[in-house]
């Protein structure tokens, strides 16, 4: 027989009633069970086991109803999250634009009344700035004109100073013709002469020495029938002289320099060394010494040029030797000059020992004038004494027989009116006599030759 179903066993819930207590059901069930086990156990646990399959059932719609339930109450909650984020955001958005305005209407303001002051400051920075700089803008302006009037006076004296060279370029242009000019003349034997008579005055002249009374030129000297005439005669004190000869072999020497060859200006060299020998050759013969018998027993021969003859010593390394052996001094324009200024020093010296021995003629002729002064001096001495004897004798007879009469005049009323007579008194100082020895000993004989 079919068991029978307990009729405590719950009821459903109707739709829309709040879902009842899983675990009070269950309870319920399990009490219902358990009044009937003792009339039958089995029908009774499959009763229990529909029971419980039917509390799991329940428990089950439970949950998931919870569970709707619960996923609805998350909804609301979300919605009323979303709602309050909205109106957070709105409150929020709202918030920030009243501060944003607030703070754009403070930093405006702020602003206006910083910038009305930056100005105001500027202005006054501006002042005193121009103030500040106002004495530089002045200096550079005043740089600027003298810049500008520099730079102008710069193009003067470039358009002057490339006229200067313009002018050099072509006094060079005219210099190259006249030294070609030159090199030609100097080829000549009569303006080779000539030139070395000239560098000759010239080299007497820078020594100090004075022509027609230190030096004479072309002086003739007469010799064996014959006429020579050396270039300069250097006189010296005490009558001797110095014979100079001028020498100007130049041809050989111009070649050498003209040609580009190194052997064909050797060539040329020692042929200008063998004509400077010739030359001291032909001056020994001469044999000025002989002629003049104030001359020292050599001649000197000059040569223009310091390289004249430093060339010839190059290739003749004995040429002064020779000269020498032949009573010739070979001189350049260096030596000469100081030849010549140890003769005008020679002559300085002569002429300080006669105004030495001049000096001393009239200082004997000033002592013995002195002397003769001295004794002058003496005689008046002694007529200013006989003066003023006379003086006071005069003085003497005025007081004592003169003025005497006449005071006597005044007694009787003669002369009542008149001053009294002063009385004159003697001179009482004599003249001093001389005491200097030498004007008292030699002042006889000085008046005596005087006389």
């Amino acid at each position: 027989m079919p068991a029978p179903v307990p009729a405590a066993l719950p009821a459903a819930a109707p739709a829309g009633a709040p879902a009842p207590d899983p675990l009070a059901q269950a309870d319920a069930l399990a009490q219902a069970l358990a009044a009937p086990a003792a009339a039958g156990a089995l029908p009774w646990l499959i009763a229990g086991l529909a029971a419980v399959v039917l509390a799991v059932a329940l428990a089950a719609a439970w949950l998931r109803r919870a569970r709707r339930e619960r996923a609805r109450a998350e909804a609301a909650r979300a919605a009323e999250a979303a709602a309050l984020r909205e109106a957070f955001q709105a409150l929020s958005a709202d918030a920030l634009q009243r501060n944003n305005q607030a703070f754009l209407d403070l930093a405006r303001a702020s602003l206006g009344e910083f910038q009305r002051g930056a100005a105001s400051e500027l202005e006054k920075r501006e002042l005193a700035v121009g103030t500040l700089v106002a004495p530089i803008r002045e200096s550079l302006d005043r740089m600027a004109e003298r810049l500008n009037a520099i730079e102008k006076e710069r193009h003067g004296h470039y358009h002057a100073l490339a006229q200067q060279l313009r002018q050099v370029s072509a006094d060079h242009a005219r210099l190259q013709v006249e030294t070609a000019n030159l090199v030609r003349a100097l080829r000549s034997a009569p303006a080779r002469g000539r030139w070395g008579e000239l560098q000759l005055r010239r080299v007497v002249e820078l020594a100090g020495m004075l022509a027609h009374c230190d030096f004479v030129e072309q002086e003739s000297v007469e010799a064996d029938g014959r006429r020579m005439r050396p270039d300069l005669v250097v006189r010296l004190p005490g009558g001797k002289s110095i014979v100079v000869d001028a020498k100007a072999p130049l041809e050989a020497y111009l070649d050498a320099h003209e040609t580009a060859d190194e052997a064909a200006r050797e060539v040329k060299l020692k042929d200008h060394a063998r004509r400077v020998r010739e030359h001291v050759t032909s001056i020994s013969r001469k044999a000025y010494w002989v002629e003049l018998p104030d001359a020292p027993d050599f001649v000197v021969m000059f040569l223009p040029g310091e390289p004249f003859l430093a060339a010839a010593l190059q290739y003749d390394a004995t040429l002064l030797e020779y000269a020498a052996d032949q009573r010739v001094v070979v001189a350049s324009p260096t030596t000469l000059i100081a030849l010549l200024r140890a003769a005008h020093y020679g002559w300085q010296q002569e002429r300080i020992a006669e105004e030495a021995q001049r000096i001393s003629e009239l200082g004997r002729l000033l002592y013995e004038r002195v002397a003769l002064l001295g004794r002058h001096f003496e005689r008046v001495g002694s007529h200013l004494d006989r003066s003023v004897a006379a003086y006071n004798d005069a003085v003497g007879s005025l007081e004592s027989r003169v003025l005497v009469t006449a005071r006597r005049l005044k007694e009787l009323g003669a002369a009542a009116s008149a001053e009294d007579i002063a009385p004159i008194e003697p001179v009482q100082r004599a003249a001093r006599k001389l005491q200097a020895p030498a004007l008292l000993e030699t002042g006889e004989a000085a008046e005596a030759r005087e006389d």
